[in-house]
């Protein structure tokens, strides 16, 4: 490598290391998962192994070979298609290789020059990507706060152009709900476009799974809605669910549907019995939604006095002021077998870091008593360790 290009990254790397932000890859098979997004436990089921083992001898090739508009469509990508279309009670569905590559190819080609994005302040990453590269104005609103995508949308509509509202239906870091219904009223009021990223709703709410948007009956309000399927469908893949058109269009002029490799069939059968799985066994989404309301009673009732995020979902939170200390915390609780991650700024705001929890259906209750000990012994150390350094 160029000395300074090496010179440039090692400083990069440095920095980081000192600023508290840098990452690395580590394995923790052995601990007790409270972390993955597998919240409905498909994506270790033994039953979907071994249904995928006996679909796939069916399977006349193993790669796909090329983009869907050149060799990578089959008979196999329509007929998913057609079932997650009727999953998620929508006219059509139009297959990703990822979340990420879904929103990125909708807010790309979707919004226009002289057009203005509103999103949320907390959307996900692949959202923020993907409306950098639209070639629309952009503005955004204080988190769920609908007096402030109200003054929005104001504002929005003096600029002339249309308008499209991003937002997530639930959030993945503070585990909270978009307020939908009313979203959805702001933006027939105003006639702005609606588009939902349910990545972690898919198979947990709404009917039969279908998400918060199906749940609230406003799937013919909402243009668009992203579906992943890495989550609690346990797979990979993704889908854009929305009308006949809208694929049309998004097949004509989404880049990272376009250029990109095909999913293989292997992981085309794979959406299709995760799914057909998520039907087949309902009582999965009503377990966990148990596990979730006996880590919220034990978690405020063990340790009382800590900062607990406000979630009613899978995802729940522990935050601990400062990178360094929430660090700390995590460490603890990992040396004790709990596999849990810290979330540190800026990914969150600065004195929102936290500890981040999945629950799963898979996670006993015993599990849960466990990692709370573990976290709260490990916050009372930290707060310790806090006073040493003071005085």
């Amino acid at each position: 490598m160029l000395n300074w290009l090496t010179e440039r990254l090692e400083t990069d790397i440095v920095e980081r290391k000192q600023l508290g932000l840098f990452r690395s890859l580590t394995v923790a098979e052995s601990a007790i998962d409270f972390t993955s997004n597998d919240y409905l436990g498909i994506g270790r089921s033994g039953t979907l192994h071994d249904q995928l083992a006996q679909a796939s001898t069916s399977l006349t090739r193993n790669g796909a070979t090329g983009s869907r508009l050149l060799a990578g469509h089959t008979y196999l990508a329509d007929a998913v298609e057609a079932d997650l279309a009727n999953f998620y009670s929508a006219e059509t569905a139009l297959l990703f290789n990822a979340g990420y590559m879904a929103n990125l190819g909708l807010l790309s080609c979707l919004p226009q020059r002289g057009d203005t994005l509103i999103t949320d302040e907390l959307i996900h990453a692949s959202l923020i990507d993907g409306a950098r590269l639209s070639k629309a104005n952009r503005l955004r609103f204080a988190h769920n706060n609908l007096t402030d995508l109200e003054a929005k949308l104001h504002e929005a509509c003096a600029q002339g152009g249309q308008v499209f509202v991003v937002i997530e239906s639930l959030y993945s870091m503070d585990g909270d709900e978009a307020p939908l219904p009313q979203i959805a009223a702001l933006c027939r009021f105003f006639d702005a476009a609606l588009i939902v990223d349910e990545a972690h709703a898919s198979g947990v709410y709404g009917p039969n799974g279908a998400g918060l948007v199906v749940a609230h009956g406003l799937q013919e309000q909402v243009l668009a809605r992203v579906h992943t399927f890495g989550k609690a469908l346990g797979v990979h893949g993704a889908a854009v669910l929305g009308s006949a058109l809208l694929r049309t269009y998004l097949i004509n002029t989404a880049r990272s549907f376009i250029y990109a490799t095909a999913l293989p069939p292997h992981d085309l059968l794979a959406i299709q019995l995760a799914h057909a799985l998520v039907s087949a066994e309902p009582e999965r989404a009503r377990i966990l939604h148990e596990r979730v309301a006996y880590f919220r009673e034990k978690s405020r009732r063990v340790a009382p006095e800590a900062v607990w995020l406000a979630s009613s979902s899978p995802i729940q939170g522990l935050v601990v002021a400062g990178n360094a200390a929430v660090r700390r915390v995590a460490a603890a609780a990992q040396a004790a077998g709990f596999d849990v991650r810290p979330i540190v700024s800026p990914t969150v705001a600065v004195g929102q870091e936290r500890i981040r929890i999945c629950l799963h259906t898979y996670n006993t209750e015993a599990e849960i008593d466990g990692l709370l000990l573990a976290l709260t012994r490990a916050l009372h150390e930290t707060v310790v360790v806090s006073d040493s350094v003071i005085r």
